[in-house]
């Protein structure tokens, strides 16, 4: 045992009293003590310096009985501490107050009935923190955890003889003497039963306080009325009935029940409830496959028959919407429910089988619909997300989505974490797959509360569900609830879960259902009689038999994917055209970009950025030479006069990775910022720009959430380097390219991805544009690499400028963002312009169009490249063909570009190795271009990097070489 541990087990045991003067004395002179125990007081634990610190640093005498340099000796410290008044007449004024309290005492009794108190307050403290650990939350029994030796009597000194003397409390559990046995009694209730609370990591004093007074106020009991109780009972049997009723009549069809978290839903009625009382007017859920089905119909509303209609093979959607669709306990829906006049409207954000991936998507949904709603409180709109428990131990979206939650750009006022804890994961046992204790010990990291409960005690389920509402509500900071459970069926209705968990599906085929053992309470109560609650279990089934016989005939009337805020919008027009009204009138342009010129008088600007302003000025008064931030900065703020809002989130996003944006402007002096975009205009849109954690994948998710539910909002997510989308990959593949497609859900959402072969190495070259290209599909999104700033603005506007939305994948610069050749002029965004999908040669000086013997087909920075080399090279028969947009493929306007030069052969050319980039997907589609004309050229060869496992060199040089092969094989006809 190390020196430290012998000492706090000597200061807990039965020579407190005499560490105690040791304490003190330290307080008083901490070079009067030894030094072994001085560097101990000075490296207590927090337990230890904890109840230390309660003692509000007394100066205790060294003489027993007497007062010096004017302060109480021992006793009267002690009892100050734990609320005694203060002693006015020295130790007479003690003794009667002791005398009052405890029926007249001795001096050395009274030492003794304090250190009572000392180490009574020390066990209550410790239940506090470590009461969970004896917490009975498993309904089968399975978990055998020995009892925490912290939570023994003995560990503070206590022993049998002391279990029924009063010991005086100070109201610490709402008393303010107790016995001991009265005191573990309480405590056991409250800390230990089936509710078991962790809060005392919890640094805000006041947040711990509310936690304390509710649950020892309530001392975690339910008394849950008659009507209260019965209504808990219809939910079990509807959540219990939906289930026995899809087994019966779809044997060993998967649907993933919820069979032994039944309790979940009357817990999320109660959230509602409350929620509504409290300022709640709409819910955005979030959950996986889980007893996703009983949540669509018994707690959003959604028609049985409609369930069982799709579980006979027909669509969730009317016949003329378009679309692959998805299983049905992927699929979302939305309804508003009616809690005694106070409506919250209810959306469950579908997920495909990525389980935890969709939190972060409901966030950025919530966010969205508190701006339209004005709700700057945070109290009108909240997140509920359902959680798996190994999936929230196990997948670090969860842990990325929890650290957006305190943040300026990404907060939501809190969240209600649910975990449906099956105690396993698929087949993995709970000590096989996570490290902590428990599986919601990922939630310390945000200090948010953390209840568990057992799941087959109902009341105690809802209780705790009302109180992680209040205190959302109160402290709008995230809270969990960890309800400990099983599943039936196993991993789902076809399983045989005997095959690695024989020992507890054995308990579970004995075990009662949650319905059965609450009715049989409620029957021992006599709240209902056997009769009644057999009569409730027929009324529903029968109404499940009606819902059944409806499905034959049911028809889905309407998709709702196009109502509310997406009224007015519509699916998409198969003209390949597509452009818009992007333009803008040129005194409108000059108005914008004057503004973003200007900063307050006293604003104290970076002299470098001060310059950069100067030269957009005079590009903004020639209208030549709009490099690309202007024409982005332009592209924003006439969306902004226009009333559209924007919001641009990344990590640097806010002066741009490569110092090329400054939306952002920071005083020199005092770093207070000024956003221009947001002084356009009085009644302008909303700009926003935040710089946003180290997560690729939590941020896209939030911000493709939020384009799901602001479509009037241009949103973008800018990487530092395209490279790192690739941690986002599952919201960019499950979400973001196909969630039209699956779900009926549109998003514009823009990802700007920094592209370009400089010499930076393989995790700074490549965004990957291979990956979206064969994920280009039905339409889906658009994927562009631009050269002109000009096609920025367009394709910017765009987004907004049309009848519909569409994510946009856009491979942006890096040398370009400064290369003198990459700019456009003011009229190229004027009145009458509109972004273009392929741009045509535009030199003026080479031969003859029936004279040249290639043409160069290329995408974004290599065209640069190209152009130079040729000028160098004095080439005069060779044509450059930019193809801005490569998906929705622009083939018509490809194929006008080669009528032009009937007599070339055509070369694909690009940087990246011949196994990533375009190549792959442009090969077909440039032959299918060619053979339609009949051109001289059937094929396009290509010209580029070999193929090669890393997407480019980390060496310079090697670099270089590659580069000058490439231009010279596109460009040298041999």
């Amino acid at each position: 045992m190390s020196a430290n541990l012998e000492k706090t087990s000597f200061l807990f045991g039965s020579n407190a009293e005499y560490v105690a003067e040791l304490y003190a004395r330290f307080l008083k002179d901490p070079s009067s003590v030894d030094s072994s125990w001085n560097g101990f007081f000075r490296e207590l634990d927090d337990d230890s310096r904890a109840v230390l610190n309660e003692l509000n640093g007394p100066s205790w005498s060294l003489e027993e009985g007497t007062l010096a340099n004017g302060a109480l000796d021992p006793i009267a410290a002690s009892l100050e501490s734990i609320g005694a008044p203060a002693a006015t007449n020295g130790n007479a004024g003690l003794v009667a107050h002791a005398q009052q309290v405890y029926g007249g005492i001795s001096h050395q009794q009274l030492r003794a009935a304090t250190l009572d108190s000392i180490r009574a307050l020390m066990l209550i403290r410790v239940y506090r923190v470590r009461g969970h650990m004896n917490a009975h939350f498993d309904p089968l029994g399975l978990e055998k955890r020995e009892p925490h030796p912290e939570l023994d009597p003995a560990t503070y000194g206590f022993g049998p003889g002391d279990m029924d003397r009063p010991i005086f409390l100070n109201y610490s559990l709402g008393l303010e003497t107790a016995s001991l046995r009265q005191i573990l009694e309480i405590l056991q209730k409250t800390y230990c039963g089936n509710i078991g609370v962790e809060f005392m990591h919890i640094q805000d004093p006041e947040e711990k306080a509310w936690i304390q007074e509710r649950i020892e106020g309530g001392r975690n009991h339910t008394d849950f009325t008659v009507n209260g109780k019965r209504a808990i009972y219809e939910r079990l049997i509807a959540a219990e009935g939906f289930e026995k009723f899809l087994q019966l009549k779809y044997t060993g069809t998967k649907r993933f029940g919820l069979e032994g978290g039944e309790s979940m839903i009357p817990a999320l009625e109660q959230i509602l409830k409350r929620g509504g009382q409290l300022g709640l007017k709409e819910v955005v859920v979030g959950m996986a496959h889980r007893g996703r089905l009983n949540m669509l119909t018994n707690f959003m509303g959604k028609p049985f028959a409609a369930v069982f209609s799709e579980f006979q093979g027909n669509p969730s959607s009317p016949q003329d919407v378009q679309g692959s669709g998805d299983v049905k306990y992927h699929l979302g829906t939305s309804s508003d429910r009616d809690f005694n006049g106070n409506i919250v409207h209810l959306s469950l954000t579908a997920n495909p089988s990525h389980l935890e991936w969709v939190n972060p998507v409901v966030l950025g949904k919530v966010r969205a619909k508190q701006a339209q709603r004005n709700d700057l409180e945070r109290e009108q709109v909240m997140g509920v997300l359902i959680h798996g428990d190994a999936a929230f131990a196990g997948q670090g979206i969860v842990a990325e989505t929890l650290g957006l939650s305190e943040l300026r750009g990404y907060r939501t006022g809190g969240t209600v974490h649910f975990i449906i804890n099956n105690q396993i994961g698929f087949t993995t046992n709970p000590t096989y797959s996570r490290s902590g204790v428990y599986c919601s010990d990922m939630a310390k990291m945000v200090q948010a509360p953390i209840f568990h409960v057992n799941g087959d005690d109902p009341e105690s389920v809802v209780h705790i569900s009302r109180i992680a509402a209040e205190f959302r509500q109160k402290f709008k900071r995230d809270v969990v609830i960890d309800m400990v459970c099983y599943r039936r069926h196993g991993h789902n209705e076809g399983d045989e879960p005997g095959f690695t968990q024989p020992l507890m599906y054995k308990k579970i085929r004995a075990h009662g259902t949650t319905r059965e053992l609450y009715g049989k309470q409620l029957v021992e109560e006599n709240v209902l009689t056997q009769a009644e609650s057999d009569q409730m279990i027929q009324d529903f089934m029968k109404k499940l038999e009606g819902e059944f016989e409806a499905a034959n005939s049911f028809k889905p009337n309407k998709a709702d994917w196009l109502e509310g805020k997406w009224s007015g919008l519509e699916a998409a027009k198969t003209d390949d055209e597509r452009k818009g009204n992007t333009g803008v009138a040129i005194d409108v342009l000059r108005e914008v970009g004057n503004k973003l010129c200007e900063y307050p008088k006293d604003f104290a600007i970076n002299s470098k950025i001060a310059r950069q302003l100067e030269a957009k000025k005079k590009s903004l008064e020639t209208g030549e030479g709009i490099d690309w931030a202007t024409a982005e900065a332009l592209a924003y703020g006439t969306l902004l006069v226009e009333g559209n809002g924007v919001r641009l989130s990344g990590q640097d996003s806010g002066r741009g990775t490569f110092s090329h944006r400054h939306a952002v402007m920071y005083d020199q002096n005092t770093e207070n910022k000024y956003i221009p975009l947001n002084h356009l205009r009085p009644d302008q849109g909303p700009f926003e720009v935040h710089d946003s954690p180290l997560s690729e994948a939590a941020v896209v998710g939030f911000e493709y959430g939020y384009s799901l539910a602001e479509p009037h909002s241009l949103t973008l997510w800018e990487a530092q380097f395209g490279d790192f989308a690739n941690t986002a990959q599952t919201i960019i593949d499950q979400f973001l390219s196909s969630g039209e497609s699956k779900w009926l859900r549109m998003s514009g959402l823009v990802l700007l991805l920094p592209h370009g072969y400089e010499g930076q190495g393989p995790e700074h070259s490549s965004a990957r544009p291979e990956r979206f290209l064969q994920m280009s599909a039905e339409d889906n999104w658009q994927i562009c690499n631009l050269t002109t700033p000009a096609n920025l603005f367009h394709a910017f506007r765009r987004q907004m400028r049309r009848p519909f939305r569409k994510p946009l994948v856009l491979f942006t610069p890096k040398s370009l963002l400064r290369h003198k050749l990459c700019v456009s002029s003011l009229s190229e965004l004027a009145e009458g312009t509109n972004f273009r999908r392929v741009l045509g040669e535009t030199a003026t000086d080479l031969l003859p169009n029936e004279q040249i013997r290639r043409i160069v087909v290329c995408t974004g920075k290599v065209y640069y490249d190209l152009l130079q080399e040729r000028t160098a090279r004095g080439i005069k028969d060779v044509a450059l063909v930019r193809l801005e947009q490569l998906y929705p493929f622009p083939r018509s306007a490809l194929t006008e570009e080669f009528a032009r030069y009937p007599n070339a052969e055509v070369v694909w050319c690009q940087e990246e190795p011949e196994n990533q980039g375009y190549w792959a997907f442009v090969d077909r589609r440039l032959e299918g271009a060619l053979t339609s004309i009949e051109h001289k050229a059937s094929r396009p060869s290509y010209v580029g990097r070999p193929a090669s496992a890393s997407p480019a060199t980390g060496l310079l040089k090697r670099h270089n070489q590659e580069q000058a092969k490439l231009l010279e094989d596109a460009l040298v006809i041999r």
